[in-house]
């Protein structure tokens, strides 16, 4: 099994006029900066504030007829797409969570009509008691991450990238499970075979760069993050995502906390957004000078769905405390 441009295409039309079309702005702060134009995606303004809405109608619209409900495993965005969808099409949703996601996203989440289990302090705990509920109630799995339907939702984002910026030079994509940055690269490198393509995440707890160090997956220890929805295992079983990141990512860039907290501050003040640590991960790449621009490129503002009190201290330049780690805060332009 695998994912392809026609899966892509046929995605397309599954969640045409619901999670499709989303604004695709200049940033002049990034262009002064780059020297190159830079072009934000922004999936925050899908109608959850995440682009896993559309991963999660793909998938819900390929589940057969007389489904009794749907559950997954989440860190925060892909839940609340699966309980979106899932609400749509009147069916049951369970989302299991570990007790490392922020209390904004679980709060979401239940306004949306699921249920949500708090399962332990990993995804993997979580996924666990995913599993018991497709064992025990016959519930459908939405795979957040590593599913060949989700691939080809969240791909549908890089047929709209290309389609409106055809000279398009660098795709700068936050990487966790691999889900968004395999369907953009499966789009990518069949319309645009030479494009530059750069998995972007955090320095630590990134599951999916180790397991491209390794050669295979491997479990990575959660830690907090700015960049929380980024966290998580891709799952020692995983068929998909990991081989898609393997064979078509051109490098992975790893960012760090105090990084991704200036690049909080830099889409706010000098772009106006509002948006999760991990949105802010491309910009944090190219201000940090980790990556260099060559031509256009175009990076994934993926959500907004963020602890607001922790956003007003990034913004407001105040420590930040990150389970036993303390990002030192400073005030933008300071």
């Amino acid at each position: 099994m695998t994912v392809t441009l026609a899966h892509i295409l046929a995605a397309a039309a599954n969640i045409r006029g619901r999670a499709d079309a989303t604004p695709l702005v200049p940033s002049p702060f990034l262009r002064h900066a780059t020297g190159q134009d830079v072009l934000l995606k922004l999936e925050i303004a899908q109608p959850i504030g995440a682009f896993k809405l559309r991963g999660a109608l793909n998938a819900l619209a390929l589940l057969p007829e007389g489904a009794q409900g749907v559950t997954c495993c989440s860190t925060g965005n892909h839940g609340r797409g699966v309980a979106w969808a899932a609400r749509a099409r009147g069916l049951r949703a369970v989302v299991c969570m570990s007790d490392l996601v922020p209390q904004a996203k679980v709060a979401g989440i239940r306004a949306l009509g699921a249920e949500v289990r708090i399962i332990g302090r990993s995804q993997d705990a979580a996924q666990a008691e995913v599993r018991r509920l497709v064992a025990a109630e016959g519930l459908a799995e939405i795979p957040p991450f590593d599913d060949a339907a989700v691939i080809a939702g969240q791909g549908t984002i890089g047929l709209e990238l290309l389609t409106a910026r055809p000279d398009l030079d660098t795709l700068l994509i936050p990487l966790s499970g691999g889900g968004l940055a395999a369907g953009i690269a499966v789009a990518a490198r069949a319309i645009k075979p030479g494009i530059r393509l750069i998995g972007v995440t955090m320095e630590r707890g990134a599951a999916m760069q180790a397991a491209l160090a390794a050669g295979h997956p491997v479990e990575v220890a959660e830690v907090a993050s700015l960049a929380d929805s980024l966290g998580g295992g891709i799952g020692l079983d995983n068929r998909l995502s990991f081989p898609l990141c393997r064979d078509l990512l051109d490098e992975v860039v790893l960012v760090s906390e105090a990084e991704i907290y200036h690049a909080v501050q830099v889409l706010f003040y000098e772009d106006r957004l509002v948006a999760e640590g991990a949105s802010v991960v491309g910009l944090a790449a190219c201000l940090s000078g980790k990556v260099r621009l060559e031509g256009p490129a175009a990076t994934v503002i993926t959500g907004r769905n963020l602890d607001m009190g922790q956003f007003l201290a990034v913004v407001t330049g105040q420590d930040v405390t990150l389970g036993e780690t303390v990002v030192k805060g400073r005030a933008y332009g300071a």
